[in-house]
């Protein structure tokens, strides 16, 4: 069976909604948006930017709503205050309008350019992710990250390159319905596992990562490491209890 093409006939998908978490990215939003804007409109034939403000203490907020007059497509969803990765990406799932989603952060580290590069794999799978094909971060992050996928790797038999990297795009039919709870740096993981429980089809393709040159990350604090491994293992548990369940019927 011959999967079907997204792309209308000038070669552009019907519809992309993309949404950005932001959290004190005063210095980046601006470009973000601009970059964002430029690539919706090369492979789009209807896009919306969605910007999840989650309770920025800086200029994020008031830098969006200028941008909003001259481009109707930009919206802006501000949490009172800072709710966590996870609940910043939820709130863009839920708020995404049209058939495919894309999300990335809004600290440039990455070329948004490059998406135009997963238009030619989206017919054949559901979901399209990128991997750092060189990541620039600091080395503790990236020992952060080398055990953390292992870990996510051994407790859940995923075998994804690069589970926290923030260039995914995906058939919204797909991703919405998927129930997640994550509030931290676990959702990624989460929505990985869901989905490929679901037996959809990814692929994975490298994109280039650059170093972050405004802003700061928050991904190495205790606080987070925390979060996300308590949300690890309220996942297996949950897992486990429905393998169980799931046994005995």
């Amino acid at each position: 069976m011959i999967a079907e093409n997204p792309l209308t006939k000038t070669n552009k998908l019907p519809s992309l909604s993309l949404f950005f978490p932001a959290y004190n990215e005063a210095g980046n939003i601006a470009r973000t948006i601009s970059e964002a804007q430029l690539i919706a409109e090369k492979i789009s034939n209807l896009y919306e930017i969605i910007i999840v403000n989650d309770g920025s203490t800086d200029e994020t907020e008031s830098i969006v709503k200028s941008l909003q007059k001259n481009n109707p497509r930009i919206r802006l969803i501000s949490h009172e205050q800072n709710s966590g990765y996870g609940v910043s990406l939820r709130t863009g799932i839920s708020q995404c309008q049209y058939k495919y989603i894309f999300f990335s952060d809004s600290d440039l580290q990455f070329n948004l350019t490059e998406l135009s590069h997963f238009l030619p794999f989206i017919s054949e799978y559901d979901v399209v992710i990128g991997y750092r094909a060189q990541r620039n971060d600091p080395v503790l992050r990236i020992l952060n990250a080398k055990v953390w996928n292992l870990l996510i790797r051994l407790m859940f038999k995923l075998h994804i390159k690069d589970i926290n990297c923030a260039f995914k795009l995906f058939k919204s039919e797909v991703l919405q319905p998927i129930k997640l709870d994550s509030r931290g740096a676990m959702i990624s993981a989460e929505i990985l596992i869901k989905l490929t429980r679901k037996k959809v089809k990814l692929k994975e393709i490298p994109v280039t990562h650059k170093p972050r040159h405004s802003g700061s990350p928050t991904g190495a604090k205790l606080s987070v490491i925390y979060l996300a491994v308590k949300e690890l293992i309220s996942l297996k548990h949950q897992n486990t209890l429905e393998k169980h369940v799931n046994n005995s019927i």
